[in-house]
């Protein structure tokens, strides 16, 4: 067997690999990520294989799991784990976004013994290159190898790094006989690097230079590889096949594992590749690259639609000079303008919608302060005070501690659909070449930036935004944030996810953790929270002249924490009452308008009128509607531009949805108390360190939603696209009926809606109504 064959074999079948370390009685860690540095694991005597998406038996996770909530690639990782033999370990690393999921998954199905598992960790090495990241690496590092101590031997760094730098240094030799060594070979080489022995590699990689030092040049047009991650051989050979000889690439899996390596724990800081780098800087180095080697053409992989990659698509595309080609493959995923909405061509029955019935009086009140105020922060904005729009999991309460005016992302998303303006935001997004699918509920303040029609714009348009924030919580987030910055010149405030890297962590988090979370959190995750407030406050000083007090943070904190007070009476409230005072429809705008003002007196007082309303129609017997036969909970996003939605079934069938994340999550999630010395900013930091985890992290968001769907003693349980199948597998598990409907809160699917009703309605005349009529008979 050639060199090369070896390496090719490497690549293709890493449980043969494995096989191989375990007959000469080394213990496999399978690594998941491609910025797992193997000198960490050999170390340790230890045997790194790679692990990637596989030909392998997907029934035992179809039976647990399905498809089409995880995506393909998280799937078939699920599979691959599931045949790792007990002796073996599993190490994953943050990566992308997926990553911490699978890791929770893996959790949550070993909890609850649907699945047995090899030791598993994770490496929650972050990525931005500041101090309190440094202090962050180095305390996972350190966690990870005391786990890695249980499994291997006492570890010489020093000798595992020498000989990992000797294997880099063969690898960059090699791979500067490109193109001689094709693209399809190069990912082969790196791959197997990350699988064969040390000893093996130091004794292959010069025959391999060898083998190849003699071939000629191929023909043909020579091209550079970027987007997203490529695991498998296949994906580069096709490339090649239709494009030319790959002569370089910057994605994960590529050039960047050839690195010199001296220090763990900064391995990961400013990514030049994943979703977490930045578009900009990885365009720029792109078109030097293009330059050094003379590249005939860029092709941008976008694999199964990544979002990381629609968003970044339109950087590369830019800085790709004249006369050099650019492509993106699959060339399925790149996107057409979508049509005028109201174009006579257009033939697809668009998705039904009905005015949605208010009960509450509050709920115009509050829709009313919202235009005043929205008209007070554009006249605040156009007047020249620095102005800021944030995600919706970003902390907002720094912001107004400093009297700096903001928006919520998410709350302008809803306005957009509201006024019927999505359609033509996403064609505004898609005539400046970016992504109408990726995250389009997120994007349409990108699309505000692009909107110059002031007689259409939402309630006259949003401001040209100063700051922006949001945490690196999804794969599309840091890019989508980069693009608006770039397209408004605002600064871009990123905060960091850090992952609970714990494999045993509190279930009933919802009893303790507004009061005691300091024990609930992990210090380390505190820590970097804390330090990345205090970061954004020097700065949002310096930009908005403002001085930041730490008095007024008390101030806002305690006014939130009363205001969330206000919502747990109210949920529960409308939890124990039969039929229920009102749905969610009332539910929904009356909770979020208050929070997008959290921390002010108006936010307080709201919750508190909300709350009084509906004391009061329970006092006298009112109901959202009076002849209830089924308790309804809603799973996912709300589907804030149709909210007739909700109603649609509640004269035909009684079925009248009691329950949504929204009001319960204000009533669970928010709420941290600072008393006993505690630091309110470090409350502060408690709030946002968990905001998401609790809403689709397994474990975590599994049990809650069980928790609120028997408080509201619901029948059963509608869920769209976005709902985790996990959150989605534990409500079925505790007896309650589930619908899982194939729809987006945001991009309506005609298609897909087409047969809404019939399914929803045998769901109300199946299931739901057996549940309902067991209730009732209790």
């Amino acid at each position: 067997m050639s060199a090369l064959d070896r390496i090719l074999a490497a690549a293709c079948a890493p449980e043969e690999i494995a096989a191989e370390h375990r007959a000469v009685g080394k213990r496999v860690v399978w690594t998941l990520g491609w910025d797992i540095p193997r000198e960490l694991i050999d170390a340790y005597g230890l045997a790194p294989v790679r692990l990637v998406p596989g030909a392998h038996d997907s029934a035992p996770i179809d039976a647990l799991v399905r498809r089409s909530h995880i995506g393909d690639r998280s799937h078939a990782l699920l599979a691959a784990i599931a045949t790792i033999p007990q002796s073996d370990a599993l190490l994953i690393s943050h990566a992308d976004a997926d990553q911490p999921q699978i890791f929770a998954t893996l959790r949550e199905l070993g909890r609850c013994g649907a699945m047995r598992l090899p030791p598993v960790a994770f490496l929650d090495l972050l990525v931005i290159d500041r101090e309190p990241t440094h202090r962050y690496n180095a305390v996972r590092l350190g966690q990870i190898q005391a786990w890695m101590a249980t499994l291997g031997a006492t570890p010489d760094f020093d000798a595992a790094l020498a000989i990992g730098n000797k294997i880099r240094l063969s690898l960059r030799e090699i791979n500067a006989l490109r193109p001689k060594l094709t693209g399809s070979e190069a990912h082969a080489l790196f791959a197997a690097a990350a699988t064969l022995s040390p000893t093996e590699l130091l004794d292959l990689l010069p025959a391999l230079h060898c083998e190849l030092a003699c071939r000629s040049d191929p023909a043909g047009k020579r091209i550079l590889l970027s987007g997203t991650e490529i695991e498998t051989l296949d994906v580069i050979q096709a490339i090649e096949a239709k494009h030319g000889v790959v002569i370089g690439e910057d994605h994960g899996w590529g050039e960047t594992r050839l690195a010199t390596l001296t220090d763990f724990t900064r391995w990961t800081l400013s990514p030049t590749a994943g979703p977490f780098a930045s578009s900009h800087e990885r365009a720029q180095r792109l078109r030097a690259r293009i330059a050094d080697v003379g590249a005939d053409g860029v092709v941008h992989y976008q694999g199964n639609v990544s979002h990381s990659a629609l968003w970044e698509a339109e950087a590369i595309r830019r800085v790709t000079p004249a006369g050099v080609a650019f492509a993106v493959y699959p060339s399925g995923t790149q996107q057409a303008p979508r049509p005028d909405p109201a174009s006579p061509t257009r033939s697809k029955r668009q998705p039904e919608t009905q005015r949605s019935r208010k009960s509450l009086e509050v709920v115009a009140r509050f829709s009313q302060y919202q235009r005043d105020w929205f008209a007070t922060v554009r006249a605040r904005a156009g007047a020249g005070e620095t102005f800021a729009v944030v995600d919706a999991n970003a902390p907002q309460e720094t912001l107004r501690a400093l009297g700096i005016p903001f928006v919520v992302n998410q709350w302008w998303a809803a306005i957009v659909a509201a006024k019927q303006q999505s359609a033509r935001y996403l064609s505004l997004l898609a005539k400046a070449g970016l992504p109408t699918t990726a995250d389009a509920y997120s994007s349409q303040g990108v699309a505000a930036a692009l909107d110059t029609d002031a007689e259409l714009a939402p309630w006259g348009g949003l401001p040209r935004p100063d700051v922006l924030e949001t945490v690196l919580h999804s794969e599309s987030a840091s890019r989508l944030f980069e693009s608006w910055s770039e397209h408004t010149g605002a600064r871009l405030q990123r905060f960091q996810r850090s992952v609970d890297c714990r494999w045993d962590i509190p279930v009933d988090w919802w009893d303790g953790l507004a009061e005691d979370w300091n024990h609930f959190i992990e210090p380390e995750r505190l820590d970097l929270f804390e330090a990345e407030l205090r970061l954004s406050i020097a700065e949002l000083e310096k930009l908005s002249g403002k001085t930041f007090d730490p008095a007024r943070l008390t101030e806002v904190m305690d006014l939130v924490n009363e205001q969330e007070d206000h919502y747990r009476e109210t949920r529960d409230l409308i939890a124990r009452t039969v039929p229920a005072p009102i749905s969610v429809v009332d539910q929904m705008p009356a909770t979020m308008v208050p929070q997008w003002h959290r921390g002010t007196e108006w936010a307080r007082d709201a919750a508190r009128d909300f709350h009084t309303e509906v004391a009061e129609r329970v006092a006298n017997g009112d109901a959202a509607c009076p002849n209830e036969r089924i308790r309804l909970m809603f799973v996912g996003r709300g589907v804030w531009g149709d909210m007739g939605f909700y109603q649609r079934w509640e004269q035909s069938h009684g079925a009248v949805f009691v329950c949504s994340m929204y009001l319960s999550l204000a009533a669970d999630g928010y709420i941290r108390r600072y008393d006993q010395g505690r630091d309110p900013l470090r409350a502060l930091a408690a709030r946002f360190v968990t905001m998401g985890d609790e809403l689709r992290m397994p474990t975590w968001a599994g049990a809650w939603n069980v928790k609120e769907a028997l408080l509201h003693r619901v029948d059963g349980a509608i869920a769209l696209s976005d709902a985790d199948p996990l959150v989605l597998r534990a409500l079925r598990q505790a007896g309650i009926a589930v619908l899982e409907l194939d729809m987006d809160n945001y991009v309506r699917d005609p298609e897909a809606e087409a047969d809404l009703d019939r399914r929803v309605g045998a769901f109300l005349e199946g299931p739901a109504a057996a549940a309902a009529e067991v209730r009732r008979s209790r």
